[in-house]
């Protein structure tokens, strides 16, 4: 498995300096209570930081909002609508990715579904499918509801329009290109580490909250390992888990 003594020399630095690193959790794609789910929930219980789930609103049912109304360690975002492709030929997949007839439609019906199920016991964050959005859309998310939007990598900008925070994530162990599995350990901490001494440096929003990605429907015994791992590494060594539930006024 992976060798974190330089990811820890890091975070010493960080201490050093009196650095303060936010840490959050992203699960994507959750649709119903699944063992993948209690899985993946035994997890953040022994770590004891929450996991922000992104439910696919169109469908997403019953057994899902009956667990979640139950447990405070599961924070629902928003995932899209349906998690489909509307890419055109050629271009890589994505749900909001450019402009078709039903986008606005469909996120205002997302966010008014997840009401529907969920009341008010989910975060107005969100989370396009393939994290890949329009930037023609973001405009309109806050009059939609959404107070934040969550993609894949740093984020160049906290408010990408007023109202609206962005909140991306940054660790991805899935070796997704090479059918799954756990991606090269020694790599993801390299990255992870090349990251963090981004914001240190002022190349990157030190303020971010540092996301980890997860999606607890493909991950194997290996992969649950590093993010446990890597989770409890960062946890360790002083960052701070955040809610983002009821968190709208103030949103890092």
């Amino acid at each position: 498995m992976a060798d974190w003594s330089a990811l820890q020399d890091e975070l010493r630095i960080w201490r050093s300096e009196g650095l303060t690193l936010p840490l959050w959790w992203r699960d994507d794609d959750a649709v119903s209570h699944t063992p993948a789910l209690d899985q993946m929930l035994a997890r953040a219980r022994h770590l004891n930081m929450p996991v922000h789930i992104a439910v696919i609103p169109k469908h997403a049912d019953q057994s899902l909002v009956d667990l979640v109304l139950n447990e405070p360690k599961l924070v629902p975002l928003v995932h899209g609508w349906a998690h489909e492709n509307h890419a055109t030929q050629g271009r890589k997949k994505a749900e909001f990715g450019e402009q078709r007839a039903s986008l606005l439609g469909d996120a205002s019906a997302a966010i008014e579904q997840m009401k529907a199920l969920f009341g008010t016991a989910f975060a107005e964050v969100f989370v396009p499918p393939w994290n890949r959005i329009d930037p023609d859309l973001i405009p309109h998310l806050p009059a939609l509801g959404y107070h934040a939007l969550s993609t894949f990598t740093p984020r160049t900008t906290r408010l990408p329009v007023a109202g609206l925070a962005q909140i991306n994530t940054h660790v991805d162990p899935i070796n997704w290109r090479g059918g799954a599995g756990l991606l090269a350990p020694d790599t993801l901490v390299f990255r992870l580490i090349q990251h963090l001494q981004d914001r240190r440096q002022g190349r990157a929003d030190a303020a971010e909250p540092l996301g980890m990605l997860t999606h607890h429907l493909v991950q194997d015994a290996e992969t649950w390992a590093f993010t446990q791992d890597c989770l409890s590494c960062l946890l360790d060594a002083g960052a701070v888990p955040l809610n983002l539930y009821g968190a709208k006024d103030a949103l890092p």
